[in-house]
C-alpha cells in the first residue's frame, strides 16, 4: 500500500512529479490520499480518470469532499456527522459506509443487467416501428400520408416505452441479492 499525505501530494503537483506518482500508485494494491486539501483530492482523481482512461468512483462524507466526487465518474456521499453536502453532490448517498459493498456489487450488477437488457429492447422497438413505417411508404407510393393517427402514437410510445422499463426496473433480478453478495465474481460477468 501506498499512504500520501497533503504536503507530499502539493510537491507532486507543484513539481510535475505526477506521471511518477502514478506510476508507483499503479504498483500498489491500495493508494490512501491523507490530510489533503479539496484541491488536491480532485487533482487525484483527475489525474488517475485522464492519464490510467479508468471509471472513477469517489466517496465521501463532508463539504471537503464535494470537489473529488465531483470530479469522479461515480460520486457516493455518505450521510454523517459532517452535514449533507457531500450528500448533495453525490450521484449515489448511502447512509453508513458498510453499505458500499450492497450499493456496488447487488444494485451495480442488477443496474447494469437491466440497462443491457433495455437497449436490446429499445432496438427491437424502434427497428420495429421503422420497418412498419418503411413498408407502409410503398403501400401509398411515398404519398408522405402518415400511417399512424397522432393518438394511437402516444399509447404506442406509452406502452412500448414507459411500462416495459418501470417493470424491468421493479421486477427483473437476474440472480437474487443473497447470491451476489456471496459471490462477488459476478459482477464481472457482465462486463
Amino acid at each position: 500500500g501506498l499512504v500520501v499525505d497533503g504536503q507530499t501530494l502539493s510537491l507532486i503537483f507543484q513539481g510535475g512529479l505526477e506521471q511518477k506518482f502514478l506510476a508507483l500508485a499503479r504498483s500498489c494494491r491500495s493508494v490512501l490520499c491523507c490530510r489533503s486539501t479539496p484541491l488536491h483530492k480532485s487533482l487525484v482523481v483527475r489525474l488517475v480518470r485522464g492519464q490510467l482512461q479508468a471509471m472513477t468512483l469517489a466517496i465521501g462524507d463532508g463539504a471537503n469532499d464535494v470537489s473529488m466526487i465531483q470530479a469522479a465518474d461515480v460520486g457516493i456521499g455518505i450521510s454523517g456527522q459532517e452535514g449533507m453536502q457531500a450528500v448533495m453532490a453525490s450521484d449515489f448517498a448511502i447512509s453508513q459506509f458498510k453499505d458500499l459493498k450492497k450499493l456496488l456489487l447487488v444494485h451495480g450488477h442488477w443496474c447494469y443487467a437491466r440497462l443491457a437488457k433495455m437497449v436490446i429492447y429499445f432496438f427491437y422497438k424502434n427497428v420495429s416501428y421503422v420497418n412498419l413505417l418503411f413498408w407502409y411508404q410503398f403501400f401509398c407510393g411515398f404519398s408522405g400520408s402518415t400511417m399512424i393517427d397522432y393518438w394511437q402514437m402516444i399509447f404506442f410510445n406509452l406502452f412500448f416505452t414507459s411500462v416495459p422499463p418501470l417493470l424491468f426496473g421493479v421486477l427483473d433480478k437476474d440472480v437474487s441479492a443473497e447470491t451476489l453478495l456471496g459471490l462477488p465474481e459476478l459482477y464481472k460477468s457482465g462486463q
